[in-house]
């Protein structure tokens, strides 16, 4: 069976510079490798969306369940380095949040990832390029199955997209989602994401708001046959137990 653009898949995967050392990973012994002592997780996401590189999205369509390894040029992984992303930064904008610029430390500068080069006088030499740009890279990628499930599917785009395990439900076409009080702008704004992804249609609710997610009819209705099961044989029991005193 192929895979296709949209189709879900779970996989383990590592990706080293070409020759060189690994960079990233979910698989525990590699991670240990480079001194990341995390348990990792499950990489669910759909081929084709830009939630992994774009050479690897473009090289999973047609391809099977199976291991591959992927070789990828600088332009095809984490672009070319830009020089207009090295920067000059006065030294304020350190002691403002009270760090301390040395050659080879990483910050982060509202959201932008920084690499400091060089500290001369009040200006700092920071350099805002993706630490693999301008590399070519390798990935050793084993697809382990295709997602079918629909309510996995939303799970993982919700963890891919926040990184919150919200608590959603699906009703049909639609996807009713509760999130964190803050989050429901937020959350909106990807609405044409799930629509174009699952085709399902987002409406998103605020803990506290009225018509919070309820368990469906057919869940209520299943715990409710089990409450009756459970009765049945306490009542069944009770009966045996009764017999045996009669006796």
């Amino acid at each position: 069976m192929k895979l296709k653009k949209k189709d879900f898949i779970e996989i383990e995967f590592t990706g080293r510079v070409k020759d060189g050392e690994i960079f990233d990973s979910n698989i525990k012994k590699d991670l240990e490798k480079i001194n990341q002592e995390i348990d990792p997780k499950p990489f669910i996401f759909p081929i084709g969306q830009d939630m992994f590189l774009k050479g690897i999205d473009e090289f999973l369509i047609g391809k099977e369940i199976g291991e591959y390894k992927i070789e990828l040029s600088a332009e095809k992984a984490f672009g070319k380095r830009d020089p207009k992303l090295i920067q000059l930064m006065p030294i304020r904008v350190f002691k403002e949040h009270n760090t301390n610029p040395v050659p080879g430390v990483m910050f982060n500068f509202d959201g932008r990832m920084g690499k400091v080069l060089s500290v001369s006088g009040g200006r700092i030499r920071v350099d805002f390029n993706n630490p693999i740009a301008g590399k070519d890279v390798e990935y050793k990628l084993k697809i382990l199955r295709k997602v079918d499930d629909k309510n996995e599917q939303v799970k993982a785009l919700i963890d891919f997209l926040f990184r919150k395990d919200f608590k959603f439900e699906i009703k049909g076409k639609k996807l009713l989602m509760n999130v964190d009080k803050g989050f429901k702008q937020f959350v909106e704004m990807f609405a044409d994401k799930f629509k174009e992804i699952l085709e399902l249609d987002l409406e998103v609710k605020e803990e506290g708001e009225e018509n919070e997610i309820i368990p469906s009819a057919e869940s209520m209705k299943d715990k409710v046959d089990e409450k009756v099961d459970e009765m049945k044989e306490r009542i069944g029991e009770k009966e045996k137990g009764e017999k045996k005193d009669e006796k």
